[in-house]
């Protein structure tokens, strides 16, 4: 563990999981933890000058192009990128972080959606924002199969019920899903929950199927379109799958291989020991965030690789 890794994980204890530990559920809740989660405006600016940046509001969908910094795209490589927040909170100008890192390493473009937020948008309106997204993509010509969707935690359980939702409606496939800590099971049912909870640096526990009940509401917390733990994992495309060693939802990346394998499919898994929950936004100034994206792009190239070589 690097010592950025011990004062990041001291400043997120202190920063968020004290914040939100007590969080009580309603409005006045979810208001906390936007502003807990969110971003001054400064720092959104301050990222946007790590790629170029392009908004998309007049389209069937809202949401941001990030390209690389210099312009250059290899033929076309895409990412649908899902932030996460819980589905309640932060947008894609929030984890401009990940995106821009993604886009200049990966030199592909990314698309950044503004779906939907619960309470007021609850399940399945961020999938459906979603599935149109995708949908809005293929009519611009972006080609699915030099396509890869992206999210972390909600935004990443979100990638995956995206990936089963398609399948299931036989549309084309993507060339593959990138998982950062994906929080697959809004029932809470991974052992993690528990053994890590001391462990994990931003969240408590006993918060999580609690928190999930805003996105759900009338929706069964085992909804496999909600909850992509419980849908079948066969024959989706490839995953690359990261998670910290400690945090509460380690169980969910875990299970989320071991189903893929068991299907026949192919899930690249690895952990991080000693960072925190997406310690991928903490790039470029956390070792341990650097080193992810560095892997995070190496799958991705593998996955659509320049046609020239």
């Amino acid at each position: 563990m690097s010592w950025q890794a011990v004062v990041t994980n001291a400043l997120v204890r202190y920063l968020i999981r004290r914040r939100l530990q007590d969080v009580q559920p309603g409005m006045d809740g979810v208001r906390l933890v936007r502003r807990v989660l969110g971003q001054p405006r400064w720092m959104r600016e301050r990222r946007a000058r790590r790629a170029r940046i392009s908004k998309v509001t007049d389209a069937p969908v809202r949401g941001e192009w990030v390209l690389p910094l210099d312009g250059i795209v290899e033929d076309g490589r895409t990412i649908l990128y899902l932030h996460g927040g819980a589905y309640i909170a932060c947008t894609e100008e929030t984890h401009r972080a990940v995106t821009c890192a993604l886009s200049n390493q990966a030199r592909s473009r990314v698309f950044a959606p503004a779906y939907r937020l619960a309470p007021e948008h609850p399940f399945p309106a961020a999938l459906d924002d979603a599935m149109a997204a995708a949908d809005w993509l293929a009519s611009q010509g972006v080609d699915p199969a030099r396509t890869i969707v992206a999210g972390d935690s909600a935004g990443g359980g979100l990638a995956l019920a995206l990936l089963v939702a398609r399948r299931d409606a036989g549309k084309p496939a993507f060339a593959g899903g990138l998982l950062f800590s994906p929080w697959t099971d809004l029932a809470a049912t991974g052992a993690s929950i528990r053994t890590n909870d001391g462990r994990d640096a931003m969240f408590v526990g006993a918060g999580v199927a609690p928190t999930a009940l805003a996105y759900l509401q009338q929706t069964p917390a085992t909804h496999p379109l909600a909850s992509p733990h419980y849908a079948s994992h066969a024959g989706l495309p490839p995953l690359c799958i990261q998670a910290s060693a400690d945090e509460v939802l380690l169980s969910d990346a875990e299970r989320l291989a071991q189903s893929v394998a068991a299907a026949g499919g192919d899930a690249t898994f690895r952990r991080w020991p000693g960072v925190p929950h997406v310690w991928q936004l903490f790039t470029p100034y956390l070792p341990e965030a650097r080193d992810a994206i560095e892997a995070a792009v190496a799958w991705i190239k593998t996955r659509v690789p320049n046609r020239a070589s």
